[in-house]
């Protein structure tokens, strides 16, 4: 166990991090029979178009401001009872305009869950705005400018996910401008499920500091030495490309091989119960299959922290705690 270990995630999608234990209760509070969707402790789905059918049909299940408060809440409380001190969670608008809220009550929602978390159990957290790609840049302006007014005080950073294997990131560059002007931090999904072209592509057209997943760079050496060279950090998620089959099993998972190279990774959950992982196994595999001793953990989590979309006092306070 890594327990002892200080840890931090970057990258979770939180409608996406939504226990079954939690699924269940929220269900049962709608009348929603979603009998087909879980077994056990993990949802079920057999490919990436399935996968992406189970999350919506989970994030369906979450309606209210305070269901979003305790979505939240219990997960921060989750991963911090890990060792986790950090986490920031990608929200989408787009999925509170579905669930019939607004985005500002949705955002006030996750806000007062992780006032909550920090209160009980001292974890930090922040909050990145997501535009959707399969939407459209059109739609993923509108996001950028909701994200750059700023509309709640834990919202520090602008990213884009959805269908990576649709169009390029040049079709979103004015959003991404608009959210890097106002202050954001920047990240993208790229490299998961399309390979190096796509780590490329976000990096020449949207100008990252981090890249989500990024793992496919492995593919092109060049790549790799202009991810050490730049100082992007990768958001990696071994868990997750297992079960997605980006890569057999955790022997041929590249992080080991990254971190080798000088790139700088970090360990995340994605989306963890649909990937039957949490936080802190991931830290634990990084240990048994990557060989990763405490040290190399805990620079890990240091990696993480130097790159987190926090204000510097923030970020020497969680530091500290190293």
């Amino acid at each position: 166990m890594t327990t002892h270990i200080p840890k931090a995630e970057l990258h979770c999608h939180i409608e996406g991090a939504a226990s079954t234990e939690l699924a269940l209760r929220q269900a049962e509070k709608y009348g929603v029979d979603i009998s087909g969707l879980i077994d056990g402790n993990r949802f079920q789905w057999d490919d990436f178009t399935s996968f992406l059918a189970a999350y919506d049909q989970t994030a369906a299940l979450f309606r209210t401001e305070e269901d979003y408060a305790l979505l939240s809440q219990t997960y921060l409380e989750s991963i911090a009872e890990e060792g986790a001190i950090y986490s920031e969670i990608f929200t989408s608008p787009d999925h509170a305009r579905g669930a019939g809220l607004s985005p500002d009550a949705y955002l006030n929602g996750l806000g007062e869950g992780i006032r909550r978390a920090r209160e009980s159990h001292g974890i930090e957290g922040r909050i990145i705005i997501t535009c959707v790609r399969h939407y459209g840049g059109e739609q993923a302006v509108d996001v950028a400018r909701y994200a750059a007014g700023k509309p709640h005080e834990l919202v520090t950073g602008f990213g884009m996910g959805g269908e990576e294997r649709m169009g390029s990131h040049a079709d979103f560059a004015a959003a991404f401008d608009i959210a890097r002007d106002a202050g954001l931090g920047i990240t993208t999904h790229a490299g998961e499920l399309v390979g190096p072209e796509s780590v490329l592509d976000a990096i020449d057209h949207v100008r990252p500091t981090r890249i989500g997943h990024g793992v496919r760079a492995i593919e092109d050496p060049a790549l790799v030495d202009r991810l050490a060279e730049e100082g992007i950090v990768l958001e990696c998620c071994p868990g997750s490309n297992v079960s997605l089959s980006v890569f057999k099993d955790f022997d041929s998972h590249p992080f080991r091989d990254l971190l080798d190279a000088g790139v700088k990774v970090t360990l995340n959950s994605d989306d963890p119960p649909f990937f039957a992982t949490t936080l802190g196994r991931e830290y634990a595999m990084a240990q048994s299959a990557f060989g990763m001793s405490d040290d190399e953990l805990r620079q890990t989590t240091r990696t993480a922290l130097e790159a987190a979309f926090v204000d510097e006092d923030t970020r020497r306070a969680l530091i500290a705690k190293l």
